[in-house]
């Protein structure tokens, strides 16, 4: 309660809250607006038995269940980030730009993503109106038609974009990753209904077993998301001239996380494996026979659950060691200890402080990438056992949610922290 009396008694993160409010309630209006001439009373039949239209149904926060004019969501932005994310890779003068320039460079980064996002827009807002027109979800469009559904949808993306950096700059969080929280908060309440429509009394003890083993699994995701492994650092105590040397100076430590990609390495993963997911889809009614029988092979290969599981896992594996090594410079860390005259204890200044930091970085992540991507592969290994298809769906929910709201409560505890400073 007193958190609660501070935040609403500071002005400034008040007025960052009730804007985050807000531009989320108008993302929920805006998923709501349907593309107009388009009927979608088969659509919902569509998306209940089609397991990977629920799940980009999930990320575009419910607007492909409506046809709504922002049915993508920020799906093409996420997908130009991850791009933009690994070229920093291959090319040094965009990871300089992104970690070594400052505001400026980070600025001229986004903006590349931006404008990249526009041709992503348009690509999946093509293939998604090709794919549910030839399975019959709507009717075929004309060419007058389709360029005229695409520009609302990329203008729709665009939207959605801008909106998620409004949250960055004038609210609180990450405005990417709060759009896709509001849109699983929203589509709680049909998923609930959808399965108490056929629940059954046998089936209680397992809801209770699935209840429990989700507590579970949040109470790990808080703990490993909280977790940090401390580094020892020694700063060097100054002497006047005359006077004998002082061994050691003020001693602080090096917090470095056990998941310091926070939710990322999941919405990166959902993204990669939705797309091969969609070429399949999209060919598989296809009048060339090789890409006919080339779709069918990677929907089958795909559809079973275990092979999907294990792509999953080692996709959210892969993301959070390339997330981190992007996010967190060890190197760079090595240089700023010695520039501020600090130490690690037994470890020389520069090459061999960085080799060491990155040494235990590595395994830290590691446990955290494992317990990341296990996290992500149990709800499939459970849908495997009882049957039941919303769990996967559920599953991600969970992920996303949970690391979202940590991130926004301690971004709320710093802003109280300072404003206590």
């Amino acid at each position: 309660m007193n958190t609660f009396k501070a935040i609403f008694t500071d002005k400034t993160l008040r007025n960052r809250i009730f804007f985050v409010i807000g531009i989320l309630l108008l993302t929920r209006v805006l998923s709501s607006i349907p593309i107009p001439g388009i009927d979608i009373s088969n659509l919902g039949a569509f998306l209940q038995n089609n397991s990977f239209f629920g799940l980009l149904n999930l990320l575009s926060g419910g607007g492909i269940a409506s046809f709504s004019i922002v049915m993508l969501g920020v799906g093409p932005y996420i997908t130009a980030s991850i791009i933009m994310q690994l070229m920093t890779v291959l090319s040094p003068s965009l990871k300089e730009m992104y970690q070594e320039s400052g505001d400026a460079g980070r600025r001229k980064f986004v903006q590349y993503g931006r404008l990249l996002s526009l041709p992503f827009a348009i690509l999946q807002g093509y293939a998604l109106l090709v794919l549910l027109s030839r399975q019959n979800v709507i009717p075929e469009l004309s060419l007058e038609q389709m360029v005229f559904n695409l520009t609302i949808i990329t203008a729709g993306t665009m939207l959605m974009m801008w909106l998620g950096e409004q949250i960055n700059e004038r609210g609180i969080g990450n405005g990417v990753s709060l759009i896709i929280f509001a849109g699983i908060v929203a589509l709680l309440p049909q998923t609930l209904g959808q399965f108490f429509v056929t629940f059954d009394v046998s089936q209680i003890p397992l809801v209770v077993g699935i209840f429990v083993l989700s507590l579970i699994v949040t109470a790990g995701i808080v703990y490993v998301t909280e977790a940090e492994r401390p580094i020892p650092v020694t700063y060097a105590r100054q002497t006047r001239l005359g006077q004998a040397p002082a061994l050691g100076g003020p001693t602080t430590y090096l917090p470095l996380r056990l998941n310091q990609a926070g939710v990322v390495p999941i919405i990166f993963a959902v993204s990669i494996l939705l797309f091969p997911q969609l070429i399949g889809q999209l060919f598989a009614t296809s009048s060339n026979d090789l890409l006919r029988s080339l779709a069918s092979s990677m929907n089958e290969i795909l559809a079973n659950q275990w092979i999907y599981g294990a792509i999953y896992f080692f996709l959210v594996v892969t993301f959070t060691y390339f997330y981190t090594a992007v996010m967190f410079d060890p190197e760079k860390t090595a240089d700023n200890l010695q520039k501020n005259g600090a130490f690690i204890p037994g470890h020389r200044p520069g090459g061999a402080t960085a080799e060491y930091i990155g040494y235990v970085l590595a395994r830290v992540t590691l446990i955290g990438a494992i317990f990341l991507g296990s996290v992500a592969v149990l709800p499939i290994i459970v849908q495997g056992i009882t049957g039941i298809s919303a769990i996967q769906i559920g599953g991600t929910s969970l992920l996303i949610a949970v690391s979202v709201i940590l991130d926004v409560i301690k971004k709320i505890d710093a802003q109280l922290s300072m404003r206590e400073y």
